[in-house]
């Protein structure tokens, strides 16, 4: 049975690898200061893919002061379903390129796995949308909507401008979205729910300006250590974390080991675990704060002065069940409450996304997780994320009635937004076969 789809995709991958490889090679880099004209030339690479399978309607979505999105379609057929299939082509920064042990935007396989920027996530899901279409050589049994974003590694700033802009364009039965992943490599998965996500930037400040450190250290305290015992309140002894009226998502029935997910971090010898219950509980169904910056002289700048004003950026994710605005009020709280010494605090609030548990019943699941077992020869696993998609809530405000669906390419080796990104080929390939499938399969469906 889909012994077609899987010989045509087995047929095609050599393009199909030759595609994500030409797409990797432009750095599609959408965080500010970088060049905004890589992210728009690779919109016009996805195009021109898009438009050589034959799909309708192809077109760079604009909006004023927004990286350009793509879109094409082909027509569903009498009766049948349509399906949004989703990816993102733009990529976080790589970062020091002594961290790569090959360049990052020149694609390398070694050990069975491509290696660049954007190869898992999720230039890879791009090209399993195309894939997936040739399979069907070019007509598929459902509608197709390809929607290709180019904002989604800076938070989707305008995607909800985009689905109100083009809601007549994007209006389908079901949406998959490709940028999650897999449990391990060779097990599929679909991811059922998703870690919410504040964060805020924090200001200490003890002087009105750098004063003599061996005049007054041990008098006045710099904003340094200051702050570094303000953001220690954040976390208990035990690493759970301290801010009071934030909710927990229940138990997981999955777990990794201890083991498994310090190979998977690549955590130092002798580190301990934060928090308590199960791996997976930690990761995906409790909040989790970490401090990702801080604003402070560099060592190579550092005098002999106290420091007056120092600033940190406090992200907390959040569990299913959570709501944003009265997380980020009680992380704000926290903050203000637990000034060392009278120090002065400010809190300026930063982005926010919902958090959000999945309904996995009905056709479009029911589709996948047929198809995951034909491609892979074994049982979907359902997991969650500890990361944020915020656009999901926006697709589920935009859509209400269309099933929504997680997949992804990637697994936990492959270092998404870190140096040495990678994507294992055989799963990228069975990627590709379980889509073809999934959308054979709701057609004879009917969602």
């Amino acid at each position: 049975m889909h012994e077609d789809l899987i010989s045509a995709v087995n047929a095609d991958f050599d393009r199909i690898r030759g595609d994500l490889e030409s797409l990797v090679r432009i750095p599609s880099i959408s965080a500010a200061d970088f060049d905004p004209a890589e992210v728009r030339r690779s919109a016009e690479a996805v195009k021109e893919l898009l438009q050589d399978e034959g799909l309708e309607r192809v077109q760079l979505l604009e909006l004023e002061g927004a990286h350009p999105a793509v879109f094409g379609e082909i027509p569903a057929p009498p009766g049948a379903p349509t399906v949004m299939l989703y990816a993102h082509h733009d990529v976080q920064p790589p970062g020091p390129d002594e961290l790569w042990d090959t360049a990052p935007f020149e694609p390398e396989e070694r050990g069975g796995r491509l290696y660049g920027r954007g190869v898992s996530d999720d230039k890879s899901g791009i090209v399993v949308h195309l894939g997936a279409i040739r399979a069907h050589g070019g007509a598929p049994p459902v509608g197709v909507k390809v929607f290709i974003e180019g904002e989604e590694e800076i938070g989707s700033a305008h995607l909800v401008d985009f689905l109100n802009a083009y809601t007549d364009l994007l209006t389908a039965d079901a949406i998959v979205i490709a940028d999650s992943g897999n449990w391990r490599v060779g097990e599929p998965a679909l991811t059922v729910s998703l870690r919410g996500l504040v964060d805020c930037v924090v200001e200490v400040r003890t002087l009105d300006s750098a004063i003599h450190s061996g005049q007054f250290g041990g008098t006045v305290p710099d904003a340094l250590i200051t702050l570094s015992r303000l953001v220690a309140t954040l976390h208990d002894d035990a690493g759970e974390v301290a801010v009071a009226g934030l909710v927990s998502g229940g138990s997981t029935p999955i777990d990794l080991d201890d083991t498994e997910l310090r190979e998977q971090a690549g955590a130092v010898s002798g580190l301990a675990l934060l928090g308590s219950g199960s791996i997976t509980e930690r990761l995906w169904r409790k909040p989790a704060i970490a401090v990702l910056a801080v604003d402070a002289p560099a060592v190579a700048q550092s005098i002999n002065a106290l420091v007056p004003v120092a600033r940190a950026k406090v992200s907390l994710r959040l569990a299913p069940g959570q709501e944003p605005a009265a997380a980020m009020e009680a992380l704000s709280n926290h903050l203000l409450v637990n000034a060392p010494w009278g120090a002065q605090v400010t809190v300026t609030p930063g982005s926010s996304g919902d958090a959000f548990d999945l309904d996995t019943t009905g056709p479009a699941y029911d589709a996948y997780r047929q198809a995951f077992a034909a491609a892979w020869e074994t049982e979907t696993v359902e997991i969650g994320a500890g990361g944020s998609i915020p656009f999901v809530a926006a697709f589920s405000e935009m859509f209400p009635n269309a099933d929504i669906l997680l997949t992804g390419t990637g697994d936990p080796t492959s270092a998404a937004h870190g140096p040495n990104e990678s994507q294992d080929l055989d799963d990228l390939r069975r990627s590709t076969i379980a889509e073809a499938i999934a959308l054979r399969l709701l057609a004879e469906s009917g969602q």
